[in-house]
């Protein structure tokens, strides 16, 4: 088992270039009185449902926020929520705005299996590219962290999307995960629960259900 994973990160460091994102490095840290954390740690930064139910070992959860990237529905999905004859859509990390998710600490012996496992819930058709991005914790640490990007080359990447544009494609979807409106759902309640409101997705959910309401039962 732990040769397949090795392999696979093998395979997967050769196929995928980390991208470095956002924030200023070493040093820069006491000039706006925060804290860079251990280079050597290993966080993951989440912003949907690793948030809730992020399936591995962690040693520390922290609330977070990235700058330059935002939450948005702008990914097709085929497959979870939706079927290539009828797309729905799935989160992504759009460019531009901030975000507020969750960091997680990871301890070092269980990083390489916590990385594979990612890598596979994370990449199952490749429409996200893996990235290292600089997070702000809510202490005011500074850290940098394993995320996952929208892939705009990617056949999937739906784009910036109107509100309008994204209820007719979410409403009605259903995949092998089940209704595409039950995610976003999902994602607007486990938000609200930590305390983050995102009125995007709150509008986004009202529209809809009135839409399904309005649906061919």
């Amino acid at each position: 088992m732990l040769q397949q994973i090795a392999a696979r990160m093998a395979r997967l460091h050769g196929a995928i270039s980390h991208q470095r994102l956002g924030g200023l490095r070493s040093g820069a840290g006491s000039l706006f009185g925060d804290t860079v954390a251990d280079d050597s740690e290993h966080w993951v930064f989440g912003y949907g449902s690793l948030m809730w139910r992020p399936g591995f070992p962690y040693l520390e959860r922290a609330a977070a926020t990235l700058h330059g990237r935002r939450r948005a529905f702008c990914i097709y999905s085929v497959h979870h929520r939706g079927t290539p004859a009828r797309k729905g859509l799935v989160l992504g990390l759009a460019p531009g705005g901030s975000v507020r998710g969750a960091a997680y600490r990871v301890a070092d012996a269980d990083w390489p299996v916590t990385y594979a496992y990612l890598m596979d819930r994370e990449q199952p058709t490749e429409t996200y590219v893996e990235a290292r991005v600089q997070v702000r914790l809510a202490d005011g640490r500074r850290t940098e962290a394993l995320t996952f990007l929208s892939d705009k080359a990617h056949p999937q990447w739906a784009g910036p999307l109107s509100l309008e544009r994204q209820t007719e494609l979410i409403a009605g979807a259903t995949g092998l995960s089940g209704r595409n409106v039950d995610y976003l759902a999902d994602l607007v309640g486990h938000l609200a629960d930590e305390g983050i409101h995102d009125r995007t997705m709150e509008t986004l959910l009202g529209m809809v259900r009135a839409r399904e309401a309005r649906l061919p039962a």
